[in-house]
Parts: structure tokens; C-alpha cells; sequence
């Protein structure tokens, strides 16, 4: 995910991309745990995600746009 694409996106979408990543991450980490995840970068790249849509909600919430 790139932050150009999170720019475009409202901060309803941005905040359910949150949850969404969220969730996604705390799959991976279960998985991770009962070792069934093969791709273990994937826990990496889902809490950088999670960081920068976080980031782009702040930035949104602050300019109030």
C-alpha cells in the first residue's frame, strides 16, 4: 500500500481500512504462532500498513478534510 493511494480515501475508508488491516495482522500473528503462516514478511508488511493509515487518519483528522 502506498501513501499516494491513501490520500484519495475519506476518513470513513481510511478508518475501515484500519480495521480491516488490523484484523489482518492479528490473523497472521496466530497463524504465525501455530505455525501455519509460510510467509512470515507478511506480519512486517500488515504493521507498516497498519502505521501509514494511521498516519494518513491523523493527517486527515487534523487538516479536517
Amino acid at each position: 500500500m502506498k501513501p499516494s493511494e491513501l490520500k484519495d480515501k475519506s476518513v470513513d475508508e481510511l478508518v475501515e481500512l484500519e480495521k480491516t488491516t488490523a484484523r489482518d495482522l492479528w490473523q497472521s500473528k496466530f497463524s504465525n504462532y501455530s505455525n501455519q503462516l509460510d510467509d512470515t514478511a507478511k506480519i512486517r508488511r500488515l504493521r507498516r500498513d497498519v502505521a501509514r493509515v494511521k498516519t494518513a487518519l491523523t493527517q486527515k483528522r487534523s487538516t479536517g478534510k
